[in-house]
């Protein structure tokens, strides 16, 4: 008599970046059932496309209003996950106007367009828009919940079914959101949450028919590979080293006050963070005075999750990577006026605002990544020079000008950056409807935001409708052909 054993699920220990501690576990899908899982949920695809814009608008608006009717069990879970309160809730309150905003928005670009005339006589064109059947979505641990819906909304609005893998670093949340979605059956039939790690989104390529991803140059170049094999589209949001411009036309004392939260904000693990800063000399010392004033006064959230505006570093890795640019700014001469040190409280890793000057253009802590609560600030003498700074690196996600407004917009124009904000930073992530493209290694693909956010789930399909005389053999014949010029 034979038997069969089921192959054991793997399991993933996840670490709490309060603590320190492997207080959790997660269970990835395995390729069989992540398999079934895209079967399943391609099956019930087509019924959901042609349900139409509005009822597909009012099945989320129904998930939408249950979820935040009763949000704690995600809040606290995503609270877990990124050890900060007040930003995890503010990611689940964004979900409403992520659905009103593209439910009013897919309700005008899916309006079936009127036929129309080729320019070629006899011919008329009726166009289409069909979603792709399976969306896959690929989301990092800096905001979990809201750059999953970022993609996860417009795709479903679109028509399409959809998956997201989260990233390992930060999974507490999946399970009960996916509780909040099954009470939504008919999403639930079309949408999922699944747990996994990098395996798990290299096998979810496998089974979709485009994939969106937020994260890293190294590992997007890797999806977007993957993807090229399988014909499949990549939506690539990769990383960034934000500069911001202060330019002598600007209130130094407001734009230190601003920089300093597009700088920390999140702990500075954000893409859109701004981790250059390059102020124009008669106003840097008076900025550079304000700036280390501000950060003096800075709390962490310890040991009351509900109290204090920096959080802990979420990912143990990135702590090793702050410390290691520190020390070598350090020893070639930056001088640190605030912070500097990775603290560790309860098992957890934390790093005060963290001002740099005496910084040089060649640094790492100037050039890569940060993805921390550091700002390094350089002076400039004129904006040709600025723009210079500015313009020299690797990334082109976003930046930020300070001055008087028609003097900071012509700066803004010279920067290679998708998108610029004037006298703020980070304005990218509150204004989704601004659209805008990642320029250099910073991402690929169309805009997340604005109507391309919904379109690039699309294919246009042409129906092509002969209303004149089609042509026929005896046109293909040679003595018909005209004589030649």
């Amino acid at each position: 008599m034979s038997s069969t054993h089921a192959t054991p699920a793997r399991e993933l220990p996840v670490r709490n970046p309060r603590t320190g501690q492997h207080d959790c576990t997660i269970h990835p899908l395995d390729t069989a059932a992540l398999a079934a899982l895209g079967d399943r949920l391609r099956q019930a695809q087509p019924a959901w496309a042609a349900a139409g814009v509005a009822h597909r608008a009012a099945v989320l608006r129904e998930w939408a209003t249950g979820l935040l009717a009763e949000p704690a069990a995600v809040v606290d879970a995503l609270a877990a996950d990124t050890g900060r309160h007040r930003l995890a809730l503010s990611e689940i309150q964004s979900l409403r106007g992520l659905v009103e905003g593209y439910a009013a928005m897919g309700g005008a670009l899916l309006a079936p367009p009127a036929e129309r005339a080729s320019v070629v006589p006899g011919i008329a064109i009726d166009a289409g828009l069909v979603p792709y059947p399976v969306a896959g979505v690929i989301s990092p641990w800096t905001f979990p919940f809201l750059i999953s819906m970022l993609d996860a909304i417009p795709a479903l609005v679109a028509g399409c079914a959809v998956i997201v893998k989260p990233s390992e670093v930060t999974p507490r949340f999946i399970r009960p959101l996916m509780d909040s979605v099954r009470r939504v059956p008919e999403l639930a039939g079309v949408f999922a949450v699944i747990e996994g790690d990098g395996a798990t989104g290299a096998a979810l390529i496998e089974e979709v028919d485009i994939i969106c991803f937020t994260g890293s140059v190294a590992t997007g170049r890797r999806v977007g590979e993957a993807c090229a094999k399988s014909f499949i589209p990549a939506c690539l949001e990769l990383g960034g080293k934000d500069p911001a411009i202060v330019l002598a036309s600007a209130d130094p004392v407001q734009a230190a006050q601003v920089v300093l939260r597009a700088s920390v904000q999140a702990t500075g693990q954000a893409c859109q963070s701004l981790e250059r800063i390059y102020v124009q000399r008669p106003v840097y010392a008076v900025f550079l005075d304000a700036l280390v004033a501000a950060a003096r006064q800075v709390e962490l959230n310890y040991p009351d999750l509900r109290k204090g505006q920096v959080g802990p570093l979420i990912f143990a890795r990135q702590a090793e990577i702050i410390a290691g640019q520190l020390a070598d700014a350090r020893a070639r001469g930056a001088q640190v006026l605030t912070g500097g040190e990775i603290e560790h409280h309860g098992g957890g890793s934390w790093l005060r605002p963290t001002v740099v000057t005496g910084v040089t253009q060649d640094m790492p802590l100037m050039s890569e990544e940060t993805f921390g609560p550091v700002v390094p600030v350089m002076p400039f003498d004129d904006i040709d020079e600025a723009v210079r700074l500015a313009n020299d690196s690797i990334y082109g996600l976003s930046a930020a000008v300070f001055g008087e407004e028609a003097e900071a917009r012509r700066v803004a124009a010279r920067l290679d950056a998708g998108a610029v904000s004037i006298n703020d930073g980070g304005l990218t992530t509150e204004a989704f409807d601004a659209e805008k493209n990642s320029f250099k290694l910073s991402g690929m693909g169309p805009s997340r935001m604005g109507s391309s956010g919904l379109l690039r789930f699309l294919r246009r399909r042409a129906v092509l409708i002969q209303r004149g005389r089609a042509k026929v053999m005896a046109d293909l014949d040679e003595r018909g052909a005209p004589p030649a010029a």
